[in-house]
């Protein structure tokens, strides 16, 4: 039945005064924002409590709007260390308790995090460590911590560490898709998740290393931390999981607690009386505490870029809106162009989370960091990985700073593609190729590469990793072509590997890099720096309505694309994989050559 005129006119009145009224809630809201957007007070002697939980990205946006009525967001690692750095400055805070829930963090960021504890403690202030239960990482975390709790009906599953590597082959058979590949590097085993069914000796024998180097690091931690030995602290392992109790006997914690009983020991440790109720500050109100009130962040501009995800082209997403977090190369460049182009920067420090992807979009950032390094000196802070492309991309850097379980190297590169003939034959569906030119069809989805086709893909991959990935590498490492090619082969490495084989110049985190990058500027060493991001964080208003992003006219592809990422973020975890796998695939399919780690690492 059609619409009347009189029904389509109340619509379009509806939505007009709907449209008007959610105007008018946000200018409200930012009204109320700027009217109470007042530093919290803060009492004396009060404890600050942080929580260590969620996948922890190394930045996050905060915006003032969405923290005060959407709720701030889970703590990034930047947050989490800038929040210690204030409290160890802050006068009025006496202490700090650390909440450790089980975390996504990676090995190396849980080396910053501890780190950023240790630099707190200087200030002779305690910070204690409070968890229900934990796995190996979470506890590694809490006893960088002066006293380390545990809940008493809670366990610690130390059990040790694993490693997994996912294979699809089977299900590319079932379906009659046929993976034609090509590979650079004995090491270079990302592709044998399509081709394979279990682990080739390479991958094996690179897993074995970085287990040893990771779980000899994690068993010296503990043991030094817990004044255990090396061998006692294996054996605790090799019997775990421990109850609290029986882990308190043995000495791993200082007690099997429930929370009121440790706040009753840090009111102990403060000086409280028995009587007093513990001051506590909550994380989501000190973040309002800025670094230039406590006399932290002034100085000369120093230039923070986060490149986090894998390497594509576009535009990033760094998961404000949804989804994993990406790194576009027109996002980089753009912020790496501006940051080198500020007269008000010194320097730069790129911080790399990434397991690779495109060499293209790869090629295209490295040229941007090679730009940016003739007018200022740009440091590469590096992550839990920052492999292959993740690599490629930091090779040029002035200086490049990692922790000693970051997962680095992977210098190689893959590709193929998926042929489908099989699959399609089961479904019924027939095509047929109509081309001009000699290799128009090498990348028909039906046929696998003919031996001209193949002798001429191949030849494409080798001038890539010969002419570029390798000599680039070389020049920005200053050694010769020859030994770069030597520990390359795709290997991967942890942080204490790559600096033994000259790819990685110094140990520490973000705070390290931003001082070896105020050292190459000349500042200081008495003087204190401010860190800028680029590119500056979306508002929420920005979100809402549209940035930068919307005016290049991308802001529906934008919304499609969190829309699906919204939609992954719901499956479970082992589909999730498999997903990014095929589309993994899918690309390949188009002829693009991946700088991808090997495998999907996750040491847990």
């Amino acid at each position: 039945m059609p619409m009347s005129r009189t029904r389509k006119v109340v619509l379009i009145i509806s939505g007009l005064l709907l449209t008007v009224v959610v105007i008018a809630a946000i200018a409200v809201l930012l009204l109320i924002a700027v009217f109470r957007n007042s530093p919290p007070r803060i009492a004396d002697n009060s404890v600050l409590a942080l929580s260590v939980r969620g996948s922890m990205p190394d930045y996050a946006a905060e915006d003032p709007i969405t923290s005060r009525f959407f709720g701030a967001p889970d703590l990034s690692l930047n947050t989490l260390v800038t929040q210690l750095k204030k409290a160890k400055n802050d006068k009025r805070i006496g202490g700090v308790l650390l909440e450790v829930e089980s975390s996504g963090v990676g090995w190396a960021k849980a080396d910053e995090l501890r780190d950023a504890i240790a630099d707190y403690r200087t200030s002779g202030k305690p910070v204690y460590a409070f968890m229900e239960y934990g796995s190996d990482i979470e506890y590694y975390i809490a006893t960088a911590c002066d006293r380390v709790f545990v809940a008493p009906a809670g366990d610690l599953y130390i059990n040790g560490l694993a490693a997994e590597a996912m294979f699809i082959r089977g299900s590319l058979d079932k379906l009659g898709v046929y993976p034609d590949t090509f590979q650079i590097g004995k090491y270079k085993n990302a592709i044998e998740r399509y081709t394979r069914k279990d682990m080739s000796e390479g991958q094996r024998e690179t897993i074995n290393a970085i287990l040893d180097d990771q779980f000899a690091r994690y068993v010296d931690a503990v043991a030094k931390a817990r004044d255990k030995s090396p061998e006692d602290v294996r054996t605790m392992i090799d019997n775990a999981p421990i109850g609290a109790r029986d882990a308190q006997t043995a000495g791993l914690i200082d007690g099997a607690l429930y929370r009121d009983g440790v706040d009753d020991e840090l009111k102990k440790r403060l000086g409280y009386k028995d009587s007093d109720k513990l001051r506590r500050t909550k994380d989501a109100d000190y973040r309002q505490v800025s670094l230039d009130s406590l006399g932290l962040n002034d100085g000369e501009r120093v230039a923070v870029i986060f490149a986090a995800g894998p390497i594509g082209p576009g535009s990033s997403n760094d998961g404000s809106f949804g989804g994993e977090q990406s790194i576009g190369s027109d996002t980089l460049v753009k912020a790496l162009n501006d940051a080198r182009d500020d007269k008000g920067i010194k320097a730069i420090v790129l911080r790399v989370d990434s397991p690779g992807g495109g060499t293209y979009a790869s090629d295209i950032i490295w040229g941007a960091v090679e730009s940016a390094k003739q007018k200022k000196p740009v440091v590469i802070s590096m992550g839990d990985a920052a492999a292959s492309g993740g690599y490629y991309i930091s090779a040029t850097a002035s200086k490049i700073v990692a922790q000693p379980s970051t997962i680095t190297g992977s210098i190689g590169i893959f590709g193929g593609k998926p042929v489908l003939k099989g699959f399609y034959d089961w479904i019924g569906v027939t095509t047929e190729y109509v081309t001009r030119g000699r290799n128009a069809g090498m990348f028909r989805e039906t046929e696998p590469f003919t031996p001209d086709e193949r002798a001429k893909f191949e030849e494409n991959m080798k001038k890539f990793y010969y002419d570029a990935f390798l000599p680039k590498v070389a020049k920005g490492r200053n050694r010769d072509v020859e030994y770069i090619d030597s520990i390359a082969q795709g290997r991967v490495w942890t942080g204490t590997q790559a600096m033994e084989r000259g790819l990685v110049d110094e140990f520490g985190g973000l705070d390290r890099a931003v001082e070896v990058a105020k050292q190459l500027a000349n500042i200081p060493a008495d003087k204190s720096v401010r860190r800028v991001v680029f590119p500056a964080p979306r508002s929420f208003l920005q979100g809402f309505f549209g940035g930068d992003d919307d005016e290049r006219g991308d802001a529906n592809a934008m919304r499609a694309q969190q829309h699906q990422r919204a939609v992954l973020e719901a499956l479970p975890e082992d589909v999730r994989r498999t997903l990014k796998y095929a589309a993994l695939f899918d690309r390949m399919q188009r002829g693009e050559t991946m700088a991808l780690m090997p495998f999907e690492l996750k040491i847990r």
